[in-house]
């Protein structure tokens, strides 16, 4: 991979996931080609903070109807990333 901010796509912002930053867990979409390294790393880049474990789901596409027209949702991946108990808060999801 090339860049931090490549793979780093937007965190995800939704009522299950603000439920996990007390716990200092945190929801990211990244890009479909990165591993649970390739996010470590760049999360520890752009944040400054340690991660201690990583976790990555693969969303897949779902139908969408919109009156008599039908299609898909787009497809992604999401890592939800841990950090060690010592590191530092991420402030984007601090709202």
């Amino acid at each position: 991979m090339t860049r931090a901010y490549d793979i780093i796509i937007r965190p995800i912002i939704t009522e299950k996931s603000m439920g996990g930053v007390e716990n200092k867990t945190y929801t990211f979409e990244v890009d479909k080609k990165a591993n649970k390294t390739h996010v470590k790393l760049a999360i520890e880049e752009i944040y400054g903070v340690e991660v201690e474990k990583v976790a990555t789901i693969n969303a897949k596409p779902r139908p969408r109807r919109v009156g008599r027209h039908a299609g898909y949702k787009r497809s992604f991946k999401k890592a939800i990333v841990t950090l060690k108990k010592d590191s530092k808060e991420i402030e984007v999801f601090n709202i």
